[in-house]
């Protein structure tokens, strides 16, 4: 896929388009690491943060809450 670099600005930008976008699982104000190869090469890494064990329980432990009901009558 080719794309031009444009100016967005006072500076300049590559437009993703929302197949692109679809393609790589991105969705706008997600974060992506930038690194810069030898001979040039510019390479966009999804930034998705591992989430804690922690955090997991939390929101189990949350929806286990509020739907408690709804969970006894599936169970």
């Amino acid at each position: 896929m080719i794309k031009s670099i444009t100016k967005i600005g006072n500076s300049q930008g590559i437009v993703f388009d929302t197949a692109l976008m679809d393609l790589a699982r991105l969705k706008v104000s997600d974060q992506v690491n930038v690194t810069v190869h030898e001979g040039g090469v510019i390479n966009l890494t999804p930034f998705r943060p591992a989430v804690e064990p922690g955090q997991v329980t939390q929101s189990i432990k949350q929806v286990m809450k509020d739907y408690r009901r709804t969970m006894q009558k599936l169970a």
